[in-house]
């Protein structure tokens, strides 16, 4: 395998598991909560996450930040003194400035280390769709493709990475200033659920409505069967805010009608669930477009 290290951050939604098959590094971003900043790993050492999302469903809000710079030198530089090349792939700038850190880092970083080759990549992807785009990195890299074939391919195919997203908590999100008050209310009356899209800035856009858990849920899987290419050849990744059983309905629902060749589930970490709520159900796989 080429010598070359892959680096991304904890946006990406990967379990502990997986980040140690991987041989993937991890930087941390941070999530504030009831006056107190916590680091978010994957292995969740700082808060369970089952804790944090009853915090929220208690009414607790809960704030972010970003990698900065000073973060990404720290850990990126020793790689480059042994001897290493180092590939980033960051949490979409759309979303957070953890990617315009890394790309900060990297010049600096360049100019003290001229002889090593670092890059970084805006992968305009969050939560486990960032996570699927690093697990194919991996797959390109264990396969003997070189530092930049990676970054070649992740920048080719980053707007093919789809990102479907079911939100259930309307409180939350009113809380967090995305919807009016008015709107949560009607909406809780009705049962509306918002359907939410990351698009090709990398922001995350509301996109649909639809009335009911189960109808929000279908939708994931009808908009997949828009865009899906070769899904018998895919493996397809789903997070969820603490609610496995209704992830579990939307990969077992694209199993049965599109054969895909594997699911995997984890949870949204605390930086995207501040933001979406419990609840949440979001799905990713690669197709023709976003």
């Amino acid at each position: 395998m080429s010598n070359y290290r892959i680096v991304t951050d904890s946006a990406a939604d990967m379990s502990a598991a997986m980040v140690e098959e991987l041989g993937v590094t991890v930087l941390p971003l941070c999530f504030t909560m009831e006056e107190k900043t916590y680091e978010d790993h994957p292995d969740r050492r700082a808060m369970p996450i089952e804790e944090f999302y009853r915090r929220l469903r208690e009414g607790k809000m809960a704030t972010t930040s970003a990698v900065n710079v000073s973060q990404y030198i720290d850990v990126l530089e020793p790689m480059l003194q042994a001897g290493e090349d180092v590939l980033v792939l960051a949490f979409s700038s759309g979303l957070s400035t953890t990617y315009n850190s890394s790309a900060i880092a990297v010049a600096e970083l360049r100019e003290k280390y001229p002889e090593r080759k670092i890059f970084t990549v805006d992968t305009l992807c969050a939560s486990l769709g960032q996570g699927l785009l690093v697990w194919q990195a991996v797959a390109l890299q264990k396969a003997g493709k070189s530092l930049e074939e990676v970054r070649d391919w992740a920048e080719a195919n980053k707007l093919k990475l789809c990102h479907w997203v079911a939100v259930d908590d309307l409180a939350h999100l009113k809380r967090g200033g995305r919807i009016s008050a008015t709107t949560a209310f009607v909406g809780g009356m009705l049962n509306i659920k918002p359907i939410i899209h990351v698009d090709n800035e990398g922001h995350l856009i509301n996109v649909g409505k639809v009335r009911g858990r189960g109808a929000s849920l279908k939708y994931l899987v009808d908009e997949m069967g828009k865009r899906i290419t070769d899904p018998q050849e895919q493996v397809i990744f789903i997070s969820h805010s603490d609610c496995l059983e209704d992830a579990k309905v939307v990969g077992e629902e694209a199993k049965r009608r599109f054969g895909v060749k594997d699911v995997v589930y984890n949870h949204i970490g605390p930086v995207i669930g501040a933001h979406t709520g419990p609840g949440t159900v979001a799905l990713f796989f690669m197709g023709t477009e976003r």
